[in-house]
């Protein structure tokens, strides 16, 4: 979307009767450059939203970090140590860590049987992906910052997979505002969220401000024991001929959980005091091998405080007329 407003990027010949392609722009428009433009990735109903609030949009801002890091397999310090009979040691405090071994009996071993597994916690892939992600956001707020705004609305954050090498990288983008009438705290941070439009509006109208987009990532690696294995085959029938037609994958199950719930306290541990509104969960799993997983859990939100009570907006006035 390109309206009038100030200019937030490089200067624009404004003159309608300079030589080239800007010579052939109608008088309207060279007055509309004259005065600038702007850049912003508001839908039109956000965008009349917004302008309902007193905020007026300044530009499109962005930021991008590129992340790389590998797995790593036994004998890491976040695993139990595993001996030829089983396992033992703890993994270090805080880290989720659950160990699963054969119920079978010693008879049942072969040189394929997995006679133990593990659900683990990856902490290093949780610290390098916050890393990335804080870096982007960091430099989007930067450049909100260098244009005067007051705050980043309608935040939309990405991240995708370079290759197959583990490498990420995270785009964040938002429309920067500033609040009409109104000037900017020497130093402040802008604000930003994920929010616009009537949802930001039903949000500052309950009485609540927001603070800053939250996001953390829980990585929890499956390694999958004899039960899970046969079980995502689909049968548990080289014990006895004994054919399980319903039965839960327990290990993955609680893998799943786990992971929801790392989660759940990564971004508890940024709010404080506030709250977080407009939460978005979203989990992928890759897999390894039958039934050796991945599950990665994203959370994000905004996170909001209290600042009057409900004080209901005025009614929308309307901006275009048909007679």
């Amino acid at each position: 979307m390109v309206a009038s407003g100030p200019p937030d990027t490089g200067d624009v010949d404004p003159d309608p009767g300079a030589t080239g392609p800007q010579g052939d722009l109608p008088e309207a428009a060279g007055r509309r450059l004259a005065s600038g433009s702007f850049s912003s990735g508001l839908t039109v109903p956000d965008f009349a939203a917004c302008l309902q609030m007193g905020l007026r949009p300044v530009g499109l801002v962005q930021g991008f970090c590129v992340m790389q890091w590998g797995w790593y397999g036994a004998g890491s310090q976040y695993m139990r140590g595993m001996t030829p009979f089983g396992f033992g040691g703890d993994a270090p405090r805080g880290v989720y860590s659950e160990s699963y071994s054969c119920p079978h009996g010693g008879f049942a071993y072969s040189n394929e049987h997995r006679i133990w597994g593990q659900n683990y916690q990856q902490p290093w892939v949780e610290a390098a992906w916050a890393q990335g992600f804080g870096s982007a956001y960091s430099r989007m707020v930067e450049e909100a910052g260098a244009v005067g705004a007051h705050g980043v609305i309608g935040v939309v954050d990405t991240t995708r997979h370079l290759a197959d090498m583990n490498v990420t990288e995270f785009h964040i983008l938002g429309t920067a505002v500033v609040v009409e009438g109104a000037a900017a705290p020497p130093g402040a941070t802008p604000w930003t969220t994920y929010l616009a439009g009537q949802r930001l509006a039903k949000l500052v109208e309950a009485g609540y401000m927001p603070m800053s987009v939250v996001a953390a990532l829980a990585s929890v690696r499956v390694w999958a024991y004899c039960v899970t294995e046969m079980l995502m085959e689909g049968t548990l029938s080289r014990f006895g001929g004994n054919y399980l037609p319903v039965s839960e994958v327990e290990q993955l199950s609680r893998a799943h959980m786990a992971a929801r719930s790392l989660a759940r306290e990564h971004v508890r541990s940024q709010l404080g005091n506030d709250t977080l509104q407009g939460a978005l969960i979203v989990a992928n799993t890759q897999s390894l091998a039958q039934g050796d997983e991945v599950i990665e859990c994203a959370l994000r939100g905004t996170r909001v405080r209290r600042f009057k009570d409900f004080d209901p907006m005025d009614a929308p006035r309307p901006t275009v007329r048909l007679s």
